[in-house]
């Protein structure tokens, strides 16, 4: 990505960028917030759905991808059944699992994946740990450097505390998820990267 907007969940949309399957040709976007991963998405030339709850949000993200092709924006609960979203190539959602049941939001983003498509998820979770608090400690450094040299992205969307711990994320996911690909990164994240068989 080159734009220079940066904060903790822009550091980590290369995650989920490098995990698009090499035959992509739908992506959705869980939670898209203020539209800075569909842009990254779409602007791979990937038709993109982005998906929010949030009205604001919604409009968000459509002045951020008012000037690219193939972006539907669509204001709606990933959660809901009545809501028709087909599948996908690949499911992204930053910063968003935290605001959903976790089994269940886990658990409906993966049957929106084609088989063979990719689940990827980049999420916030509660330190409980000392590794936990150890990670936190150095990630806090790194922000700060982070900040000073690029600068800071406020987020617009709606937020919220994490109250799931890191440890209770891995072992829910192991489980509903096998082969799932899991990750604790600093800056406050983590990944899973998780394909469909098939």
């Amino acid at each position: 990505m080159t734009d220079a907007r940066w904060n903790h969940n822009v550091e980590h949309y290369e995650v989920l960028l490098r995990a698009l399957p090499p035959h992509c040709s739908r992506v959705l976007d869980v939670g898209c917030g203020d539209g800075l991963l569909t842009r990254a998405v779409a602007e791979r030339g990937i038709p993109v759905v982005a998906l929010d709850v949030d009205a604001g949000s919604v409009a968000t993200t459509r002045a951020e991808v008012a000037d690219l092709d193939d972006v539907e924006v669509v204001q709606g609960d990933v959660m809901d059944p009545d809501l028709d979203l087909g599948i996908f190539d690949a499911v992204l959602s930053v910063a968003t699992l935290h605001h959903l049941p976790l089994e269940d939001g886990l658990r409906r983003m993966s049957e929106l994946v084609a088989p063979g498509g990719v689940l990827g998820v980049v999420g916030i979770a509660r330190s409980r740990s000392l590794w936990d608090l150890s990670h936190d400690a150095v990630g806090a450094v790194l922000a700060r450097v982070r900040r000073r040299r690029r600068g800071w992205w406020e987020v617009t969307a709606p937020t919220r505390r994490p109250t799931t711990s890191y440890t209770r994320v891995l072992r829910v996911a192991t489980l509903l998820l096998p082969g799932v690909r899991y990750r604790r990164h600093l800056l406050f994240r983590y990944s899973l990267v998780w394909t469909r068989p098939g």
